[in-house]
């Protein structure tokens, strides 16, 4: 595999909620304690927001406040070095959490957003922070609500983020998929624009493993660093 990876030059990697699942950040099924209660549904779309702006931001607080109290994994930290040594290199990720930018990786499609960008819903202008919100819900200078500019239940996928996703699994070489399933939309939709290998890299096989040339099964915190090493080892020899 490592060998593999050294001779590519077009690479595709697409990660979900398992690649941070390892630096202590829960899915929303796994949130527990209060949010327990609600659907996700009810915190994540627009008919939602329209109805509780202030419990919405509260669970987004929440989840910012746990983001900040915790850092990316050394899975997040080997992709950005293999970007480095791949001459063409795309990392479209699932998640929201905005660690494989903290990490160091550039080329990155977050395809579901960012819940550091906040986003007016009235004049769409969109801005960064990555500060403890003070007050909730959140508003714009211009006084309206804001929003986090995130991908919620209902929404359609980003025009300009998709045409860069599907333009990467079109040219890749090799695709590998990590910590996330053929089941979730954007995988399967990428692989059936995609013409070579694909490897997965789970805890246990899943769907996508009946699709896929190779199954690495294991931490993705610790399968892509072993990954690296093999190739920098390889490399010196």
């Amino acid at each position: 595999m490592a060998q593999k990876l050294r001779g590519v030059r077009s690479l595709l990697v697409i990660t979900g909620a398992g690649v941070s699942a390892e630096s202590g950040i829960s899915t929303f099924r796994g949130a527990g304690g209060f949010w327990e209660k609600f659907r996700a549904e009810e915190l994540a779309s627009p008919e939602g927001f329209r109805r509780d702006p202030e419990l919405v931001w509260r669970w987004y607080h929440e989840r910012r406040q746990a983001l900040l109290e915790n850092q990316p994994n050394p899975g997040h930290f080997a992709l950005a070095e293999l970007e480095t040594l791949i001459p063409d290199f795309t990392l479209v990720t699932q998640n929201v959490d905005g660690y494989h930018r903290q990490a160091g990786s550039r080329n990155i499609v977050e395809i579901h957003g960012s819940i550091w960008e906040l986003r007016c819903t009235r004049e769409g202008k969109i801005w960064e922070d990555h500060l403890p919100l003070q007050v909730l819900p959140v508003y714009c200078s211009c006084g309206a609500l804001a929003r986090p500019n995130v991908l919620w239940f209902g929404e359609v996928y980003d025009g300009e983020r998709m045409r860069k996703a599907q333009a990467a699994a079109a040219r890749a070489e090799l695709i590998v998929v990590a910590g996330t399933s053929g089941m979730v939309w954007i995988v399967s939709g990428l692989l059936q624009v995609h013409r070579g290998e694909v490897i997965e890299v789970n805890l246990e096989p899943t769907d996508l493993t009946t699709q896929a040339d190779l199954l690495l099964q294991g931490p993705s915190g610790q399968v892509f660093p072993r990954l690296l090493d093999l190739m920098n080892t390889t490399e010196g020899e």
